[in-house]
């Protein structure tokens, strides 16, 4: 299915601050996940399995590994001779632009007077999840309403902006309260929205005028009583990021294979930049038992419940117990490492003991040398 009448908006850098040793040096759309995907691969697929084939991405700042990442969108399909891939840099400098969703939409208004769109979605980068937007669209179209907000019900993620919402039995959204953390389970938004283009322009504009500049108290709490907001319910397997510890659990709940054939459905493919590498070689000493194991790794130690990606090295002795360990890092011999997240290019040398837990594991540097 074709959905050529919806265009796709990606905020890459929402949520940078639950993650800032990783957010650091990339934004939140190129943090690495699952042993060779990032982010943003994520909701790119969503979009692209959906038929949308315009897609806009709003940045903010350290962009370049996103654009690295992504490149003209060859990965994705959408490196086309007419719409496709649209980066959507910052025009200025100034931190008060981007003091909410409203500000960097309101940036971008010649990128929507020139889209013939008729239908706007706009998704976060901070979940990671094969979502069929097909059903959001379909819902949003028959239920007749003016915005549809994908939602999930659980406990609600440690966001401080945290949307809470109440629906009725049509789905119709009667109340919404922000940044609260309910004790119990409750429908919580996931940054995914879909509205008309014309709708959301005047309302961007409405309230940048008055200099109200976050979307979901400006915008969805304030037309609460005038706007048909509906709620929907995701069905899909999604972890929402909100945390270092969150996104650990998020890449160990790969280690089940019934979450990983979830996340992975064949169905719906998740792209990612492809790279040419040699398979992973195991050393006549090595180890490997319930780990993700991406391409290019040299293993000669032991390595349990672990995820590891490209390019990885892990020397004769050393053992890497419930770790994600990114590309390109070295373990060097003797070395323990157990509940521990290593950001690129990480050495830890002979003889090193690294120890975090499971609620709060240690996390290393980019190129930190141990």
């Amino acid at each position: 299915m074709r959905n050529n009448n919806v265009l796709g908006i990606v905020f890459s850098n929402m949520y940078d601050e639950v993650l800032p040793g990783l957010t650091a040096v990339r934004p939140m759309g190129s943090v690495p996940f699952a042993g060779r995907y990032r982010l943003i691969d994520f909701t790119l697929s969503n979009f692209v399995n959906s038929g949308i084939s315009k897609v806009g991405i709003i940045t903010r700042n350290n962009y370049q590994s996103l654009m690295d990442h992504i490149g003209s969108g060859k990965s994705w399909d959408l490196s086309r001779k007419n719409e496709g891939l649209y980066f959507l840099p910052p025009f200025t400098m100034s931190d008060e632009l981007y003091a909410g969703r409203i500000a960097s939409l309101i940036d971008i208004r010649p990128f929507f007077r020139n889209a013939r769109e008729e239908y706007v979605i706009l998704s976060d980068c901070h979940v990671a999840g094969n979502i069929d937007i097909n059903n959001i669209i379909k819902e949003h179209i028959s239920s007749g309403a003016d915005i549809t907000v994908a939602c999930r019900h659980g406990f609600a993620p440690p966001l401080k902006d945290n949307l809470i919402m109440w629906m009725n039995a049509e789905n119709r959204i009667i109340d919404i309260v922000l940044g609260q953390h309910p004790a119990g389970e409750c429908d919580y938004g996931v940054g995914l929205y879909l509205m008309r283009k014309d709708l959301m322009v005047g309302m961007l504009e409405a309230a940048a005028s008055r200099n109200q500049m976050n979307f979901d108290r400006d915008i969805l709490l304030r037309h609460l009583g005038d706007v048909n907001i509906h709620g929907y319910r995701l069905p899909e397997h999604t972890s929402v990021i909100s945390s270092l510890g969150s996104y650990f659990k998020a890449n160990m709940a790969l280690l089940n294979t019934n979450v990983l054939e979830s996340l992975f459905d064949p169905q719906r493919p998740i792209y990612t930049k492809v790279r040419d590498a040699a398979p992973a070689l195991y050393g006549l000493h090595a180890s490997v038992s319930n780990s993700l194991v991406a391409d290019g790794c040299f293993i000669e130690g032991r390595v349990h419940n672990s995820i590891l990606f490209r390019d990885v090295r892990i020397a004769r002795d050393a053992v890497v117990e419930n770790s994600i360990v990114m590309q390109g890092s070295v373990i060097c011999e003797r070395t323990s490492l157990n509940y521990s997240v290593l950001d690129k290019d990480v050495v830890v040398k002979a003889g090193r003991v690294l120890s975090g837990a499971e609620d709060y594991p240690l996390f290393i540097n980019k190129g930190t040398v141990v």
